[in-house]
């Protein structure tokens, strides 16, 4: 969903992030709790950006991504070729709306919506379509933009192949006499547990990108899945990741690696929550961090690997895409499902489903909740 870049951005981020319903559920208040609660983070915000550097680098790492996948995918599918990028975040620029508007001023005629959060909630990848679906409405109504969706990878080679080797990357670094005693910390992002409830996919898509990776790596270690940046004094998704870093040192358990399992780059949550907040804090020199996605060799060609093998099917989306939480009762949620789940409907249109002249990777932002979390989710769009 994108980050500020710059510390004036950061009250108009906050601002949109929390008047997001989609995202952070406040009930029929959300229009007045919303900016109230952007007005009292604001300054906490702000100073937590100027610690890791002025400003969030999820664009600067988004964009590399996007265009590193876009080139491989020249090369590996050119039937579709050229691919232009975009990236489209939710809360911060460039906005999903201008980039929208980029895109039909550009004259894009078939577009791939892939979310860089490689486990779909809701509340990020959900919420960004949501936005999408609104603006198509709003823009380009004749439907000059054909859409397809890349709402999810939990488990896909290569993302699990990048983590596995950042693993034992940082495991190498601990001495050969305790590096099998280091206890692997999975730390995703929180969700409220009135979202869970809901019976939200993404618990148990962030579950099995955790086993994937774990099965990479022989078990070896012993491993948690925790859950970190909550807000608010609504119940969340736990354990916590800080409450379980403090209470196994507690234990005298301190040799301990940090995984950031569902972002696919650095930004607040792993800059300061993990780095600064988690880990300097401690005090611990066993407590450390795998590093990032970022701009991973690997990592970027397995985003061209998900694209082509998208491009080469039929499908709108996965099947999973069309599948409402049972407890939803979101209108916008049921609008967005009713489309993916409606097949191509003339020849014409099945035709730019497989052959398209031209395609646009769009990457969303939804990738943090709060970037302080997300499309950062690199919507292919």
């Amino acid at each position: 969903m994108g980050g500020p870049g710059a510390i004036p951005e950061v009250s108009t981020f906050l601002s949109r992030l929390f008047a997001d319903g989609d995202l952070i559920p406040l009930g029929p208040l959300q229009k007045y709790l919303g900016p109230l609660i952007a007005r009292r983070r604001t300054p906490k915000i702000e100073a937590q950006y100027t610690a890791i550097g002025g400003g969030s680098p999820i664009r600067r790492w988004s964009e590399i991504q996007a265009e590193g996948a876009c080139k491989i995918l020249d090369t590996i599918h050119p039937a579709t070729a050229p691919h232009k990028p975009y990236v489209a975040f939710r809360y911060a620029d460039p906005i999903t709306e201008n980039t929208f508007l980029a895109m039909k001023r550009d004259g894009v005629r078939r577009a791939v919506a892939f979310t860089q959060y490689p486990q779909y909630s809701c509340s990020t990848t959900g919420s960004s379509l949501n936005e999408l679906w609104r603006l198509a409405k709003k823009y380009d109504s004749e439907g000059q933009i054909e859409w397809s969706v890349i709402d999810r990878w939990p488990t896909h080679p290569g993302l699990v192949s990048v983590v596995a080797r950042h693993v034992e990357e940082k495991l190498a670094t601990y001495p050969t006499e305790r590096r099998d005693n280091v206890v692997l910390l999975f730390s995703a992002h929180s969700l409220p547990m009135s979202v869970v409830n809901r019976g939200d996919p993404y618990p148990a898509e962030v579950a099995a990108t955790v086993h994937a990776v774990m099965q990479k790596l022989g078990f070896k270690n012993s491993h948690r899945l925790v859950w970190q940046s909550q807000v608010g004094p609504s119940p969340w998704l736990g354990a916590q990741t800080s409450n379980t870093v403090e209470n196994y040192v507690k234990k005298g358990q301190t040799d301990l690696l940090l995984i950031p399992i569902a972002f696919t780059s650095d930004h607040i949550e792993t800059l300061h929550e993990l780095d600064l907040e988690i880990i300097e804090e401690s005090g611990q020199e066993g407590i450390k961090r795998a590093e990032s996605l970022n701009g991973d060799p690997e990592f970027i060609q397995a985003l061209a690997d998900i694209a082509k093998a998208h491009l080469e099917g039929t499908e709108r989306s996965s099947k999973q895409m069309a599948l409402r939480c049972p407890m939803c009762t979101s209108a916008r949620c049921e609008a967005q499902k009713v489309c993916a789940r409606s097949p191509p409907t003339t020849q014409s249109e099945q035709l730019m489903l497989t052959k398209a002249k031209r395609n646009s990777l769009l990457q969303g932002s939804i990738r943090n909740r709060h970037e302080n979390g997300v499309l950062h989710g690199k919507c292919v769009l």
